[in-house]
């Protein structure tokens, strides 16, 4: 609204935005503009992954002196559900659609100042756990430290935001243009669940987490949206518990 319509009050103070978040404003409106957005929900059973890395961090810091975060669990799951479904990898220009063959996954990251940057995780099918580990860890600590360079921020063909950081369930993320999808993933939760055994039903402590999956209708329709979603649960909730870091 102009500031003629706007009602101040002697005591409300004006924050001039800086460069970056208008950018961010810019860009959040163009997104809405250009995609019609559906997001789909899944509630995932992330026991399995919750246990192998409490099994795993110690002595994966001990030996490479890294942290063992959830996200490289995330991406590989989100990178082999991009491999079932390719056309999840595109991009739209006018009426053609261009299907990426690199599959570079972004990783929406807060900065301390409070805007939003997404380094870029190139070529993610390539790299072993361990190397994605390496690599989330190097781009999470230069974009803490103003230490990234432009490259490293461009060329996402796919985006994840963990909103679980922030102890949030879920939440409706915005399509980092020129992408048609995101992933939130949120809080893991401790929650009383329905486990099906051959003697029946029966309620077990389980680790849940939803994520929420918000699509480009243009080119993505619920099935392949929800399809996708699926994939990256059943990835996630059948994790071995004997994968090698």
């Amino acid at each position: 609204s102009n500031p003629q319509t706007l009602q101040l009050n002697d005591d409300d103070e004006i924050i001039q935005m800086d460069r970056v978040r208008k950018i961010i404003a810019d860009a959040m409106v163009n997104s809405k503009h250009t995609s019609p957005h559906v997001t789909s929900f899944i509630e995932t059973d992330v026991t399995n992954v919750v246990t192998w890395r409490n099994a795993n961090k110690n002595s994966y810091q001990k030996r490479d002196g890294e942290k063992l975060t959830f996200m490289p669990i995330f991406i590989r799951a989100v990178v082999k559900a991009i491999q079932d479904f390719p056309m999840i990898n595109v991009s739209v220009d006018g009426d053609k659609i261009i299907k990426k063959k690199n599959i570079n996954i972004g990783m929406a990251t807060a900065l301390p100042d409070g805007n939003l940057i997404v380094p870029v995780i190139k070529n993610a099918d390539q790299l072993s756990l361990s190397g994605l580990a390496k690599a989330i860890n190097d781009l999470a600590y230069r974009a803490r430290n103003k230490k990234l360079t432009p490259a490293d921020t461009q060329g996402a063909t796919y985006t994840i935001s963990n909103v679980g950081t922030f102890g949030n369930l879920m939440g409706t993320p915005i399509i980092p243009q020129p992408q048609v999808a995101i992933l939130a993933v949120g809080a893991i939760v401790k929650k009383p669940a329905v486990i099906e055994t051959e003697f029946g039903d029966v309620i077990a402590i389980r680790q849940k987490m939803f994520m929420s999956h918000s699509y480009d209708h243009r080119v993505v329709d619920g099935s392949l949206g929800g399809m996708f979603l699926k994939h990256v649960n059943d990835y996630l909730e059948n994790w071995d518990l004997h994968t090698e870091i």
